[in-house]
């Protein structure tokens, strides 16, 4: 599949496509530090979030503990300054992990999730990897407004607010990817090359969040994806003084 055939479908589920604006931004040489910074607590953050989901919803307490020794390094290393990075990619998890009970959904959340998390926090790695090469001190900064922005529409009863998130995770996912593509012909080669290599997966994740809302409605959710696509399309298209991977338009100074 070439890379304009993954991004059609993508193009089609986003409500607005990334504003110029943003990709000149993101192409400035000086901002190449806050760029990748932020993509990598961005992989983390993916990989905490689908945690969360199969601990809340759909594994018992052995696994979902499990699941959290797992991503503890990651998060020492990124919140703490502890450990040494390279000694990350040497993890595996290859725990059982054990559905809830009267859950008929569980287990493929589980699937999906899982392998989602084991992609996102390779990619977390490979992040580093590059920071490394380019001589980048890793330190923590500051999230933008953006993932915040889509989930405090998130609905507070369930399986509503389950739906909610899966469908935020599928627009997360989705602008990812857009906008991977969008600067990866405007980098250095071996960067450009990493981002155009992440787009298979991101694209794939943006599918699983997608169908495993649809799924576990029930139900025909269209409006609802409406709706956070215009959440959605709002944040990635108003004024931002924070910038960073997921921000809106650079504010002018």
């Amino acid at each position: 599949m070439s890379v304009e055939d993954l991004l059609t479908p993508i193009k089609q589920f986003l409500q607005c496509e990334t504003p110029q604006a943003w990709v000149d931004e993101a192409i400035k040489p000086n901002n190449l530090e806050v760029l990748l910074l932020d993509h990598l607590i961005c992989e983390l953050k993916a990989a905490q979030s689908a945690m969360f989901l199969i601990r809340r919803y759909a594994v018992d307490k052995q696994s979902a503990a499990a699941l959290l020794a797992w991503l503890k390094p990651y998060e020492d290393f990124t919140y703490r300054k502890e450990g040494d990075w390279r000694d990350l990619e040497k993890l595996k998890f290859d725990k059982s992990m054990i559905a809830k009970s009267g859950t008929p959904y569980s287990q493929d959340l589980i699937d999906k999730m899982v392998m989602l998390i084991r992609e996102e926090l390779h990619h977390f790695y490979q992040v580093l990897e590059v920071l490394n090469e380019y001589e980048i001190e890793y330190e923590n900064i500051s999230s933008s407004r953006y993932a915040k922005g889509l989930l405090k529409h998130v609905k507070t009863h369930e399986p509503d607010a389950l739906i909610d998130k899966l469908i935020c995770g599928a627009y997360i996912e989705a602008r990812s990817c857009e906008r991977f593509a969008k600067i990866a012909p405007h980098l250095d080669k071996k960067l450009g090359d990493f981002y155009v290599s992440l787009l298979r997966s991101e694209a794939r994740h943006y599918k699983d969040y997608l169908t495993l809302a649809t799924d576990i409605a029930g139900k025909d959710i269209t409006q609802r994806i409406i709706y956070f696509g215009e959440i959605e399309a709002e944040l990635i298209s108003s004024k931002d003084d924070d910038f960073k991977f997921h921000s809106g338009v650079p504010a002018v100074n």
